[in-house]
């Protein structure tokens, strides 16, 4: 880790006039202390932003505000989030262990990077972390990499549980910019697909910080699951997860969300599969094709083909537990 000068900023406009390209900000640090530690990420200069950043979860006309700097566990243990977003508490729930769900927060979750095995290995060629010097993973060991949305400048995957499940319940997040001016981002627009700029990960404007997250009110509160399948049961990244949840009206699908980690640059909406539930019978047939649906589209890579299945089963499992698992 290379010598940096350790500044804190209480107020957002004086955060925000600190931040250029030898400057970056810390919150939790859950992520950012690990590149650090690999020489990944090397600012000269850190702020801390703990006190300059919104902490409160709130009710609003149209739903629940998150503010960037409300830890993991503290959703998990309100009360709202779990009487009217429960899909939300427990995709978190799913993710790392107690102690950093202590520390992480709500904007940096959405921020952190991806844990590709080759982009942490600074003596490998990565686009994510060199853009131009190649991708390893392409051609390399491949097995936690995507399976959809992928490009050959690289085919790492999202990590977060959380922000799967932000993903399903159309969430928005507001951010902040150097000018003090607020600025709305859909969700579904925020993280980025490769294509031929990798190391991009998101849609965060220049010199801004996330302020808050907001999902709308929605009537998926009582039927929804999250699957995370996983190499072991505690504190790994998923290979596949699944968040699901399903307004029915009797036996009848009225609304279906379907999205994924584990598959791809950025959680993964699947979205024909939610069309063809719409209006079905909450029956296994209609699970099964839906499984059927999400997987007909991706290209698994060299080591990673047995994803598939995982995605089919997990599909077929999330939606059946919508409607077998009472919350």
């Amino acid at each position: 880790m290379r010598p940096f000068l350790f500044t804190r900023s209480s107020a957002l406009n004086q955060a925000l006039a600190k931040k250029n390209n030898s400057t970056q900000f810390i919150a939790g640090g859950t992520n950012l202390v690990d590149l650090m530690k690999k020489n990944i990420a090397q600012p000269e200069n850190l702020v801390d932003i703990t006190t300059a950043l919104p902490a409160k979860i709130q009710a609003t006309a149209k739903g629940l505000q998150i503010g960037a700097m409300v830890r993991n566990s503290a959703i998990t243990n309100d009360a709202t989030v779990k009487s009217k977003y429960p899909l939300l508490a427990k995709a978190i729930l799913a993710g790392a262990s107690p102690q950093i769900r202590n520390m992480a927060s709500t904007g940096g979750n959405l921020l952190q990077r991806t844990r590709c095995p080759y982009f942490y290995d600074i003596t490998t060629p990565c686009n994510k972390r060199k853009p131009g010097s190649g991708c390893s993973a392409l051609q390399g060991q491949n097995r936690m990499s995507a399976i959809v949305g992928y490009s050959d400048q690289c085919v790492a995957v999202h990590p977060s549980d959380m922000c799967v499940a932000l993903a399903a319940l159309d969430a928005t997040v507001t951010v902040t910019t150097k000018n003090n001016q607020q600025q709305q981002i859909a969700f579904k627009d925020f993280h980025r697909l490769p294509e031929s700029t990798p190391d991009r990960d998101n849609n965060l404007p220049a010199n801004a910080l996330i302020h808050a997250v907001t999902i709308p009110d929605n009537p998926f509160n009582k039927n929804y699951a999250y699957i995370k399948l996983r190499d072991r049961d505690s504190y790994a990244f998923a290979l596949v997860s699944v968040a699901a949840a399903l307004q029915l009206s009797g036996n009848t699908i009225v609304q279906a969300r379907l999205a994924s980690g584990g598959v791809a640059h950025k959680p993964w909406r699947w979205t024909e599969a939610e069309q063809y539930l719409k209006g079905k019978p909450a029956t296994a047939a209609s699970f099964t094709e839906a499984a059927t649906i999400v997987t007909r589209g991706v290209k698994p890579l060299s080591h990673n083909s047995f994803k598939v299945g995982l995605l089919k089963g997990a599909v077929e499992t999330a939606l059946q537990q919508c409607v077998t698992i009472s919350p």
